[in-house]
Order: C-alpha cells, then sequence, then structure tokens
C-alpha cells in the first residue's frame, strides 16, 4: 500500500484524524493521535517518539539498568515510519484511522529492541531458507464490572467478574452478555483483528478466543492490537478485562497459546503436512526439536512477568516441563498432525500476558534453529505431569538468567536486543523482590 491508496481510503471513509502507535518490551501499546496535515508529512520524512518507552516499565517508571536509553542519553527522539499496510478503521472511534510504527536507527536500520523490528528480523532470516511462517493466538481472559477507579479504591481485591460460577463453552452465559459479545465479534473483523472463534472458558466471565491465522507479523499485529481492542471495547459498556497470567490462585490461568507452521515461498504448501505415516514431515520433527531444546532458554520471554510463573504449575492447564505431544494438552508443545491447511504446532507455554511480537520471535527463532541444526525430537511425551522431563523456569530470575546466558538467543536475536531485555526482567524481579505482599502480612504480621 502507498501513501496515494491510503490518501484515498482516508477521504472514501470521512478520516478526521489519524491515531498511531507502537508496542513496548512489556507489550503496552503507546502512542498518539496526528492531523491528516500532519500525516502526508510523516509518511514522507517519518517523525519522532520519545524512546522513553524503552526505558520505562510497565508502570511508566524509569530503567536504571539499560544501555539504550536513560539519564545518560537525555531520552531523545527514536525516529519512526508509518507502516502503511497496518492501515485500520477503529469501528468505536468514527472518523478515526490507526497506523502502527517501525522503528529505525538514525542510519535507517531496524532498531535491534523493538518488539515488532525483532520479529521482522527472525522472519526475514525465515524468508533466507525458503519458509514463509504463519501463526495464530489464542487468549483467555476474564471481564470483570469494574472500572480503573475501582479497582484501586478496591486494591484490585473482592471484584466483581461479569458472571458468577464455572461456565465452560456456555451458550447461556455468551448469549445473557450478548451486548459485549456481539461487539467483540462484529467490530474486532472492522478493526482487522477477525476471530475463527469465541466463547467462555471455565471460570466466572472468562472467554477465550482464537485470532485468524496470518503471516507471522501480521499475525503479531492481530494479537497485540486485540489486546487492546477488547479492553477499548469492554471499556466503553463500564467492563474491565485482565490478560494476567494468574489473577486468582483458585481459578485457572488464562493462555495465550501460539499456533504456527511454516509454508512455501509461494503460500501455498504447508510444509509441516505429509502424508506419510504420522502425519508429520521432517520438517515439523526438526521444528519440534528446535522447541524443545531451545525452550528454557527462551522462557523468559515466552513467561515475561513475575506472574507467569503462577499458571505454570502442575494440573492447571499449563505446562510445567520441557515436553512434547501429539494432540497433547498437558505439554509445553503439542504437535497436530492434520489436513494440507492445519497442521501445525502449538505452544502451550505462553500466557495471555506475552508480548506477541516477542513471544512469536523466539518460538519462530527456536523452531528454525532446530531446522538448521537438523535436530531430532524424542519420542512424544504421554502425560507430562507424571514425566521426569526437566523442569522448566521455576520464576522469572531463573529464566532470564538462562535467557542472557544463551548464545542461541543471540545468534538468532541480537546482543542488543538479549541484554535491554534481560535487563528489563531483572528490573522487573527487583521490583518485585522489593514488594510486601498480601500473602507476607497474611503469614508472618502476628506469629512470627
Amino acid at each position: 500500500m502507498n501513501l496515494e491508496e491510503v490518501r484515498k481510503l482516508l477521504e472514501q471513509n470521512a478520516i478526521k484524524r489519524i491515531k498511531l502507535g507502537a508496542y513496548d518490551i512489556d507489550g503496552t501499546l503507546r502512542g498518539k493521535y496526528i492531523s491528516k496535515e500532519k500525516f502526508d508529512s510523516a509518511v514522507q520524512s517519518g517523525l519522532g517518539f520519545c524512546d522513553v518507552i524503552f526505558g520505562w516499565d510497565i508502570g511508566v517508571v524509569l530503567y536504571d539498568n539499560v544501555r539504550f536509553t536513560g539519564w545518560h542519553t537525555g531520552y531523545p527522539d527514536a525516529h519512526c515510519r508509518i507502516a502503511l499496510d497496518t492501515f485500520r478503521l477503529i469501528p468505536w472511534e468514527p472518523g478515526t484511522a490507526f497506523f502502527l510504527m517501525d522503528f529505525v536507527t538514525r542510519d535507517g536500520q531496524a532498531l535491534p529492541i523493538a518488539p515488532r523490528q525483532v520479529l521482522q528480523r527472525v522472519v526475514a532470516r525465515a524468508g533466507e531458507l525458503g519458509y514463509t511462517p504463519y501463526f495464530s493466538a489464542e487468549f483467555e481472559f476474564f471481564f470483570f464490572r469494574e472500572t480503573p477507579d475501582s479497582l484501586r479504591a478496591k486494591n484490585f481485591r473482592g471484584l466483581t467478574p461479569l458472571t458468577p460460577g464455572m461456565f465452560g463453552y456456555s451458550v447461556l452465559r455468551a448469549s445473557a452478555n450478548a451486548d459485549l459479545v456481539l461487539q467483540m465479534l462484529d467490530q474486532l473483523p472492522a478493526f482487522n483483528c477477525a476471530l475463527e472463534g469465541l466463547h467462555t472458558e471455565t471460570g466466572p466471565g472468562v472467554y477465550e478466543a482464537a485470532i485468524a491465522v496470518d503471516e507471522a507479523v501480521a499475525a503479531a499485529d492481530k494479537a497485540a492490537l486485540f489486546k487492546t481492542a477488547v479492553k477499548e471495547i469492554a471499556a466503553r459498556q463500564n467492563l474491565i478485562p485482565t490478560f494476567m497470567a494468574k489473577w486468582n490462585p483458585d481459578l485457572p490461568g488464562s493462555s495465550g497459546h501460539l499456533h504456527q507452521s511454516l509454508w512455501d515461498h509461494g503460500k501455498t504448501h504447508n510444509l509441516f503436512h505429509t502424508t506419510e505415516a504420522g502425519g508429520m514431515s521432517a520438517l515439523m520433527q526438526h521444528y519440534i526439536a528446535g522447541l524443545v531444546t531451545n525452550l528454557s532458554e527462551l522462557t523468559a520471554v515466552i513467561c515475561p512477568t513475575i506472574n507467569s510463573y503462577k499458571r505454570t504449575v502442575p494440573g492447571a492447564w499449563a505446562p510445567i516441563n520441557v515436553t512434547w505431544g501429539i494432540d497433547n494438552r498437558t505439554t509445553a508443545i503439542r504437535a497436530i498432525p492434520g489436513g494440507t491447511k492445519s497442521t501445525r504446532i502449538e505452544l502451550r507455554l505462553a500466557g495471555a500476558d506475552i508480548n506477541p511480537y516477542l513471544a512469536m520471535a523466539v518460538s519462530l527463532a527456536a523452531g528454525l534453529d532446530g531446522i538448521e541444526r537438523r535436530l531430532a525430537p524424542a519420542p512424544p511425551t504421554v502425560d507430562a505431569y507424571a514425566g521426569d522431563a526437566p523442569r522448566l523456569p521455576r520464576n522469572l530470575a531463573a529464566a532470564t538468567q538462562l535467557f542472557r546466558e544463551s548464545a542461541m538467543a543471540r545468534r538468532w536475536l541480537g546482543d542488543d536486543f538479549v541484554d535491554h531485555f534481560a535487563a528489563t526482567r531483572e528490573w522487573e524481579v527487583r521490583q518485585f523482590e522489593k514488594a510486601v505482599t498480601d500473602w507476607e502480612l497474611a503469614r508472618y504480621f502476628e506469629s512470627v
């Protein structure tokens, strides 16, 4: 799509304003509105966006341990280019168009720490090897009859869910909340985030959405924008969702499973599919082996928060160790042999708290590494909870140390990104180590 084509779309849709956005390390959308008059010059010359979005954490507190930006650099502008092919209309903001931005260095190269550019770089390497990667994300998320003000007034306790009770796959519950459900089903496709399915999950006010499959970067765009869009749609009904991996210790966690396959350059043949016994090509098996081999070293990116590790516990429909299986929902990696279109791999380790760009980037890199090295997977696991497979990192600190030391991560993602991301996770661990939790107060306040 070029500027002239975009101009026509803006006129045809009576666009009055433009919203621009980019995702930070934690997967939070940062952006601003610009005028139509500013848009043309921004497309042609680019625009500046303060690089502090890579210099603060999810709570907008400045890092003290990153090299890319900080007081030592003066927090200058990063240079951005508007990605015209990400054009969208915002159905709940009439007269508003939306575009994502790409970050580049002063010499015009992709910024090595920007999440969308990290994924683009791995996708480009897949292309050099002859592959077109396809992905889709599934998210589980809980709705509450709360607002940002009420959450804080209640100190995030005693919240009112959208509906009570455990109603997995409930037609009744979805119908009773038809205003919300139909807005998602109608407005998300209009925002170019089409769904393949939407249903209630097991828990009070929890839903699961399967986002339509697409080429990797477009799939990550859809996954990231889906989370933002659901929050904006819900806010207009005085509701708020959470994509935390585990918001309540007594309820199942929220997954962010990533489905993936490799196709040829012509995008006509699924290279994971075979008609031979087992239904999995040798390429697919190498890819699985790459995921298995590299999973522990990449866990910090796939499980990026302190809270992520509250979900990966036995018996909670989430993996706890480095395993793969055939159509097996206890394993970290689920192989799904099927037809020419449907044969794929599902990474079940990911929770709903992922940054989709980064989680897809490391998943693809791990699989490609397995292909390059022609790794062979061990026999598939039957019950991952009963086996003796290597345990995945149990917390963010352990996972981050493995990631920082990973030669594979540095080879595929680059030293700049590995060092920056590891520093942000080490910061996150430090913030948690300083916190006094409700559990500590209840356990020790009176008794010690």
